[in-house]
C-alpha cells in the first residue's frame, strides 16, 4: 500500500467521536499527554507484532493532533503540532528520514505528561 492510499484510508472512521467539543477543555499540555499515549500505545503494539492494533494506535494519535490543531484557542505553536504530524508519519509508515526512535518519542512527550499531572 502507497503512502497516499493508507493515509487516505485512515479518514474512514472517526475514533474519538465523542471526544470533539471535551478536546477544546483540556490544556494544551493535556492535549499533548494524551497524544503522546496514542503514539506509545502504537509503539508497544508494533513491539507485540500486532500491525492492526498498532495502526489503529497511530490513527488516533494522528486524530487527537488533528482535533488539538483545530482547537481555536491554539494560535500559535501550530508549526510544532504539525511537524510532529509529519514526524510521526514517517517514522511509523514512512522510511523514518527523521531518524526518530521510541526513546525519543518517550523524551518528548514526557514533559507534557508531567506538566499535565502537576497542573490539575
Amino acid at each position: 500500500m502507497t503512502f497516499y492510499l493508507h493515509l487516505k484510508n485512515m479518514n474512514k472512521k472517526l475514533f474519538h467521536f465523542d471526544l470533539i467539543e471535551r478536546w477544546k477543555t483540556l490544556s494544551y499540555d493535556e492535549q499533548m499527554a494524551n497524544i503522546g499515549s496514542e503514539v506509545g500505545r502504537s509503539i508497544n503494539w508494533r513491539k507485540k507484532g500486532n500491525a492492526e492494533m498498532s495502526t489503529n494506535a497511530l490513527y488516533r494519535a494522528l486524530e487527537l493532533i488533528d482535533f488539538t490543531l483545530a482547537d481555536p484557542k491554539h494560535t500559535t505553536g501550530l508549526k510544532e503540532i504539525t511537524r510532529l504530524r509529519e514526524i510521526l508519519i514517517d517514522y511509523s509508515i514512512g522510511n523514518n528520514i527523521y531518524h526518530s526512535s521510541e526513546k525519543g518519542w518517550t523524551a518528548y512527550f514526557y514533559p507534557f505528561n508531567s506538566a499535565a499531572r502537576r497542573n490539575r
